[in-house]
């Protein structure tokens, strides 16, 4: 069984292997851009970057980083001139709550790794990064690729239906971008097929208790659509935890 070591990268040298990563998942099989992109050098990179701290995924006694997670919590924020999800959505009722919250992104797996232990292993990272820092809150944007909002209609109408957030915690995509999921009736929904089309990282926080703000944003620069997870750690029932917590618990 295949054995990987989680840190957060500590050189120019490992946060480059990430932004590396993150250009072959994002920009060569999504067909992502951005203005920060070095397409020369092959890194996926932005104004951000500096500011949050970066958790990368190797084999053991490999260097290639082949899973990652950057990760932004308040302090960092303040420092980064606000959120990277601030571009899409108002997050006034999370600034607001009075709770550590912590902003998660560009999670990516390399394309050999997923379907395995590897996310079990960043999430594990995760959860210890999370208990050192007592974070509250996590939240961040999550994608379904393409921009087509007729093909993506019944995925995020299910969404919108059993999984919005509580309205104290209920972000909101911003009203010059807002694109309302309210778009297919509850009662004509096809569960089942509509979940099918979730993508699975967005499926996993589902199952941990997560839920998403009001509206998602269309990202054309990225080729995707977007919605806001949130998940207050303190609402996940004890199998919930486990699974989350893995094996730090």
């Amino acid at each position: 069984m295949t054995e990987f070591t989680v840190k957060l990268a500590e050189t120019d040298a490992e946060l480059q292997a990430a932004q590396r990563l993150r250009y072959d998942v994002f920009v060569k099989e999504l067909g992502g851009s951005g203005d920060l992109v070095d397409h020369p050098a092959g890194l996926e990179r932005d104004r951000f970057d500096p500011y949050f701290d970066h958790l990368i995924l190797t084999e053991k006694g490999r260097a290639e980083v082949v899973g990652v997670y950057r990760l932004l919590r308040g302090s960092q924020a303040q420092a980064a001139g606000g959120f990277y999800s601030e571009g899409e959505y108002d997050l006034t009722p999370l600034k607001n709550s009075g709770k550590e919250v912590l902003e998660l992104g560009r999670s990516c797996l390399h394309r050999d790794f997923r379907g395995g232990m590897a996310m079990h292993w960043l999430w594990r990272g995760l959860a210890d990064y999370v208990t050192q820092h007592r974070i509250e809150v996590l939240f961040g944007v999550a994608s379904f690729h393409g921009t087509d909002i007729a093909q993506l209609a019944a995925p995020l109408s299910l969404l919108h239906h059993r999984h919005l957030a509580a309205p104290e915690l209920r972000v909101r995509a911003r009203e010059a971008s807002f694109q309302s999921m309210d778009l297919i009736p509850q009662e004509a929904l096809d569960r089942r097929a509509a979940m099918v089309q979730v993508p699975s990282l967005i499926k996993a926080y589902l199952r941990l208790g997560g839920c998403v703000g009001e509206g998602a944003f269309v990202d054309h620069s990225f080729n995707t659509t977007d919605v806001c997870l949130v998940l207050d750690t303190a609402q996940m029932n004890a199998r919930q935890a486990k699974i989350y917590g893995g094996a730090t618990s």
